[in-house]
């Protein structure tokens, strides 16, 4: 039986982080995917090419325990918690999309033109892809941390390097959806 649920309002999602950051604070962890990517660097070997990666990961088994939880959730709110594929996009946003090749924007989460397969095997995607992982690895190690980090946990704590970041962060998505994305696709 599929179960169909609409979104959650700002007033519950809302209060569920906060109650979230409370307890990670209350236990002396904090929130950020990059330092999830840490900990499986970590375990995969990394530490013997890259100084940075030698760290004990043992110590961040909790890191492992998240990982699980959001392939658990996604899975859960996938199958169980959607009305299906279709993203409600703007019109607008419809037309844009597809003038930059981007055809049946809002079919699906994932738009074929960019994350099929058949798209990534070829030459130019998988340049793509080489590139925005080196941009958004580079960013998040340079910035000290990713864009969950800094804009739910930074931001809360009222860090003014998260504040940076995040302000960094969005213009650099600016800068990429109008400029450098028309020009790659």
């Amino acid at each position: 039986m599929e179960l169909i649920f609409q979104p959650w309002p700002w007033y519950v999602a809302g209060p569920l982080i906060a109650i979230v950051m409370f307890l990670l604070f209350y236990f002396g962890e904090r929130f950020g995917v990059s330092s999830n990517l840490e900990t499986f660097c970590s375990i995969g070997g990394a530490g013997k090419f890259v100084d940075y990666f030698k760290i004990d990961w043992k110590q961040n088994t909790w890191n492992l325990i998240f990982i699980a939880g959001a392939v658990v959730g996604g899975f859960i709110a996938s199958h169980y918690l959607s009305i299906g594929d279709q993203v409600a996009l703007n019109p607008q946003t419809v037309e844009d999309l597809a003038a930059i090749g981007i055809e049946n924007a809002g079919a699906t989460y994932l738009p074929d033109a960019i994350f099929s397969i058949e798209t990534m095997l070829t030459f130019k995607g998988f340049l793509i892809l080489l590139g925005a992982g080196i941009m958004v690895g580079f960013g998040a190690r340079w910035a000290g941390g990713c864009t969950s980090g800094h804009a739910i946990v930074g931001l809360s704590n009222l860090e003014l390097p998260s504040l940076i970041s995040v302000i960094g962060f969005f213009i650099g998505g600016l800068v990429m959806t109008w400029f450098i994305l028309p020009l790659i696709l």
